[in-house]
């Protein structure tokens, strides 16, 4: 099949690697992840451009590319090219956005949606726990309703960008007795009996990553996103969306950290001759290049098998696995190549590395992605 861009595709790329390169070049990337800093002009910026809205339909204010995920792959890979851990700053809001978005009343577009599509808010999603990461269904931590109000107990984990100011948390509540009896609130960050702490981790330096507690934290009735036990349903809805836009980004991470190691090699010397000429780093680059083209085309292939509308689960999970296994290898690849200079952070590598570790658990284990391809095969329930 050809998996070819048409010419609007291509123009939408050029327009937006073009624009990550002029207006958000690496080292402004380097800088947050380095302070630990939220890229707040990308972001206002994405809004500035109506690109915070891809996913969300025309008649809600936003752009309707979710009937086309080969242009939003196209973005993701563009904004994810230098930095995984910058793309996931815009793309985390845009997922639980298009929740609000396709669940919502009008009143809770109007308080959370339109301000977010302004760049004056950002959302967040809540589901894993301490006891329960993969095993999402494990969740304990409930909500009670008492009259008019949502009574929530409990204790939440990974919540990524749950600290940042006027941030709303999308967050799975077991609302049931049933394994699979859950719902949605939306949680404004700053609400009463609400504790964000911020974890010092390896990687989300820029976005960040939260533990919540919650201690009776009442909330109005409207706060339910849809109806009462489906949140189950609507968080499981944007899982190809959330899945396909990580591998996208991987794939233009790869392709960075391959064109870095490879300019490396071209440049230095050993032994008399350049790294360039040492057969086993040629092979290996050699290798990591067909990896890195066969991981395109899945990822463009999952995504064209959505614009078809057709059930793409497996295939997505199939992209996400190969992806972060391709970026991974590219960048181990590139540690071992540059040698000291890979420890440095004005060489980029290391971040490379770091965030290409992170990438073969966030957003679905690989572990869990071959589950699903698995019984995609028949293997097991």
């Amino acid at each position: 099949m050809d998996y070819s861009f048409n010419d609007e595709q291509r123009m939408w790329r050029d327009v937006v690697f073009s624009f990550m390169d002029r207006e958000f070049p690496r080292e402004k990337l380097r800088y947050h992840d380095q302070n630990r800093e939220f890229p707040e002009a990308l972001y206002r910026e994405m809004a500035a451009q109506g690109w915070l809205g891809l996913l969300i339909p025309e008649e809600h204010g936003g752009l309707g590319m979710d009937r086309d995920p080969v242009m939003f792959a196209i973005f993701c890979e563009a904004i994810g090219k230098d930095s995984l851990d910058t793309a996931a700053c815009i793309m985390t809001s845009m997922f639980t956005a298009t929740n609000v978005s396709k669940h919502g009343t009008e009143a809770q577009r109007q308080r959370y949606l339109e301000p977010f599509l302004r760049g004056e808010a950002k959302f967040c999603i809540s589901i894993s726990e301490p006891q329960s990461g993969s095993d999402a269904a494990g969740a304990r931590s409930t909500a009670r309703l008492e009259g008019d109000e949502w009574v929530v107990n409990g204790n939440k984990v990974w919540c990524s960008g749950a600290h940042h100011p006027n941030s709303c948390i999308a967050m799975m509540l077991r609302t049931g007795e049933g394994r699979y009896d859950f719902s949605v609130l939306l949680v404004p960050n700053d609400t009463p009996g609400l504790e964000v702490q911020k974890m010092d981790t390896l990687v989300r330096r820029s976005l960040g990553t939260t533990s919540l507690f919650m201690d009776n934290m009442r909330l109005p009735k409207d706060a339910l996103l849809g109806e009462v036990n489906k949140g189950w349903q609507y968080i499981g809805e944007h899982l190809d969306f959330e899945r396909l836009s990580i591998a996208a980004s991987q794939i233009g991470n790869a392709q960075t950290a391959l064109d870095d190691t490879v300019k490396y090699l071209s440049e230095r010397s050993a032994f008399g001759k350049k790294l360039a000429e040492f057969q086993v780093l040629k092979h290996r680059m050699a290798e990591d290049r067909a990896r890195l083209s066969a991981a395109f085309y899945l990822v463009y292939a999952a995504a064209s098998s959505m614009a078809r509308g057709e059930k793409s689960s497996a295939l997505v999970a199939q992209a996400k696995l190969i992806s972060s296994q391709t970026l991974f290898e590219i960048a181990t690849n590139g540690m071992q190549a540059l040698g000291g200079y890979a420890q440095l952070p004005e060489y980029d590598m290391e971040r490379y590395f770091r965030e290409a570790k992170h990438g073969m658990v966030g957003g679905g284990t690989n572990e869990i992605l071959r589950s699903i391809v698995a019984k995609s095969m028949g293997l097991g329930r």
